[in-house]
């Protein structure tokens, strides 16, 4: 076993054990840790990135559908608009010069870091009575008697557009899109969050095989860096399982945010500077 396929297999448990820890969206971080760790660009670690997200996600969403948390229906239709829409994004990243792709990813990976404190602070506000009633214009509505959504052209309507928004981000950045779907779910359904993120996790999953699809019939999956790299992720989640029940996760949650952040602020650091390196600067 040489170096390579041992550092790709030391950085997929460390997002194994993220992803854990934190939940779904940690599978941001295994493109920068590709980009550090292996002195890849954004557009050759993106399908690494993403087989492992759709390993792991469709493990978690397996035994969310099992529980019967999953809506299935919304799912497909999302997972449908995004696998097409993933090509193009893996189209335009190997037509990007990889300091304004690497850009684009920090600033995304910002955003999310950025959300996770939002989202914190949010959780303490409900915590101490302070949520909002569900507003009654939501597009999407669960029907009590039925336990179904009732589906109406702007429910099809805004699950399509954020499934297309997930799908080409998952194939310009290799993410699978959660920190789109779960946003986007909440403030278009009335779902419980359990159902929005077991949901979430079916289509990351669905997007995210196609794109890695895709990626193998282009040519561009590196599979002696994508395969220990995978395997590496799946041993990181199984063995983090047991940590994850003994941390608190507010404080996981703002911890990974400050990580996050910092890692958005390195890749945005080397872009710059390779921006500038280029123009001459």
């Amino acid at each position: 076993m040489d170096a390579a396929t041992l550092v790709s297999a030391a950085l997929g448990s460390v997002v194994g054990l993220i992803l854990a820890l934190t939940g779904a969206g940690g599978a941001i971080v295994a493109v920068p840790l590709l980009v550090f760790g292996l002195g890849l660009g954004v557009a050759q670690a993106a399908p690494i990135g993403l087989f492992a997200v759709a390993l792991a996600a469709g493990i978690g969403a397996l035994l969310a559908l099992r529980e019967g948390k999953v809506r299935y229906k919304a799912a497909a239709l999302m997972a449908a608009t995004g696998a097409v829409i993933s090509p193009a994004g893996l189209w335009v990243a190997h037509r990007v010069p990889d300091a304004p792709l690497t850009l684009v990813f920090a600033l995304v990976l910002a955003r999310v870091a950025w959300r996770m404190f939002q989202q914190k602070r949010g959780a303490e506000h409900d915590l101490h009575g302070g949520a909002e009633p569900c507003p009654s214009d939501l597009p999407c509505r669960l029907n009590l008697e039925r336990g179904k959504l009732d589906w109406t052209a702007p429910c099809a309507r805004a699950l399509a557009l954020s499934g297309a928004a997930a799908g080409f981000l998952s194939g310009l950045l290799g993410v699978g899109g959660g920190f789109v779907i779960v946003p986007a779910l909440k403030r278009a359904s009335d779902i419980p969050m359990q159902g929005i993120v077991a949901t979430s996790l079916a289509v990351i999953a669905l997007v995210s095989t196609a794109g890695v699809a895709a990626s193998a019939a282009s040519g561009h999956m590196l599979w002696l860096n994508a395969l220990p790299f995978a395997a590496g992720a799946l041993a990181g989640m199984l063995g983090g399982r047991g940590v994850s029940r003994h941390v608190s996760g507010a404080r996981l949650q703002q911890s990974f945010a400050v990580f996050a952040g910092c890692v958005a602020a390195s890749m945005a650091v080397k872009a710059v500077h390779a921006i500038a390196l280029a123009g001459g600067i």
